[in-house]
């Protein structure tokens, strides 16, 4: 079995293997948790760098635990299709950042969040550029 998951690990660069490690840990974690236990008076989800709470909470919970299912499957598998939805995730998670900070932040905070947007997009590149083999 552990032949098995090191050769898993061994066919990807580093970072995407961070990125499939922090996948499986909101796969089988956190989101679990999240949509399952949590009260739904203080679940908080963001989406498109919107807040929602309550039970549209909920449903962005169940949401985000679909995609990164469909991460970790695509990353243990090494799918190709991972390389176009992997890059588009990490751009609404760009999106995401911008519009969160500029709805939230003040002054230097809203400007701030178009670089770690920038940072995301660029993310976004890289993964893209990776192809899964």
């Amino acid at each position: 079995m552990w032949n098995i998951v090191r050769n898993k690990f061994e066919r990807r660069p580093f970072w995407m293997n961070a990125i499939f490690v922090f996948c499986i840990y909101m796969t089988f974690i956190y989101l679990p948790w999240d949509v399952l236990i949590k009260p739904v008076s203080e679940d908080e989800e963001v989406w498109f760098g919107i807040l929602f709470n309550g039970w549209l909470a909920k449903v962005g919970g169940v949401m985000h635990w679909v995609v990164y299912s469909a991460l970790t499957f695509g990353f243990w598998s090494m799918s190709r299709w991972l390389n176009l939805w992997g890059a588009l995730y990490l751009l609404q998670v760009a999106l995401s950042m911008v519009v969160w900070g500029w709805l939230n932040s003040e002054g230097a905070g809203a400007w701030t969040s178009f670089v770690v947007g920038g940072l995301f997009v660029t993310g976004a590149i890289v993964f893209y550029k990776s192809r899964l083999k």
